[in-house]
């Protein structure tokens, strides 16, 4: 039988430590087409390119391995991928990653990475979002990748339910073990500074704090990456509040 085909992106680019670990992590189990952004693209969400064209490059062609870099977006990314014609068929796990910073709580709507994973979720590929939580560009994942081989292969074996991927992030250094959790309550705060450039204009920069409202609960993602765990959430791409419909049906609406 022919090995797994197995489809990673990410959003810190090609060139990232992270996603070169990845690879590295998986190419024993699979096959492996990478298809990523040519540089940065964090915070993209599941953002698309609607007024540039696109243009990908393959970068590299081995045995099990197979490169391209995409100017677009990491949800672009997965799309060029999937109806381009450059894989042999649908692939058998979309990764995405590894991220450098967490994707944890609240950041799960922001994250590029996370985009890709849903958009894999949207075609009905078992698909998982990886980040390790810290920005440090020379990050150590040998902790983390034992667990990545051992989530890719358990998916792998049991697929995922329609509509629903995985937000994994992971604390720096040891690892206690994996926790299922769910997404933790909470916001940022003073997101922006302000400032002044040499021409005495004002503008504003990313900043912010994570202000968690659950510090306590055991059952949330944030809890599990502060105790030393990795925390698995099962996600949704469905947004409709369930619970919500059939109150909203008794408002003086109609």
């Amino acid at each position: 039988m022919s090995k797994p085909l197995i489809l990673v992106t990410n959003d810190d680019g090609i060139t990232s430590k992270g996603i070169n670990e990845l690879i590295d992590a998986v190419l024993p189990i699979g096959d492996v087409v990478v298809f990523a952004p040519d540089g940065p693209r964090s915070g993209m969400s599941n953002a698309i390119t609607v007024n540039t064209p696109l243009r990908y490059k393959l970068l590299e062609q081995r045995d099990g391995l197979v490169r391209y870099s995409c100017n677009g977006t990491p949800t672009d990314c997965v799309k060029l991928a999937l109806h381009t014609g450059i894989l042999p068929r649908k692939p058998d796990i979309l990764l995405s990653g590894i991220n450098h910073g967490s994707n944890a709580a609240i950041n799960v709507i922001y994250s590029g990475t996370m985009g890709a994973a849903f958009e894999g979720c949207e075609n009905s590929i078992p698909s998982v979002g990886l980040s390790l939580a810290d920005y440090d560009e020379n990050l150590d994942f040998q902790y983390f990748k034992p667990y990545i081989v051992k989530i890719v292969n358990e998916v792998l074996k049991r697929g995922l339910p329609r509509a629903v991927c995985l937000n994994v992030n992971a604390p720096v250094g040891e690892i206690k073990g994996l926790k299922i959790k769910r997404q933790a309550w909470g916001y940022w705060t003073d997101e922006f500074e302000q400032r002044t450039d040499p021409n005495g204009q004002t503008y504003f920069w990313m900043a912010g704090y994570f202000k968690n409202e659950e510090p306590a609960d055991h059952e949330t993602d944030e809890w599990a990456l502060a105790n030393g765990y990795i925390s698995i959430v099962p996600s949704i791409i469905d947004l409709t509040a369930h619970e919500f419909v059939n109150e909203m049906k008794t408002w003086n609406l109609f």
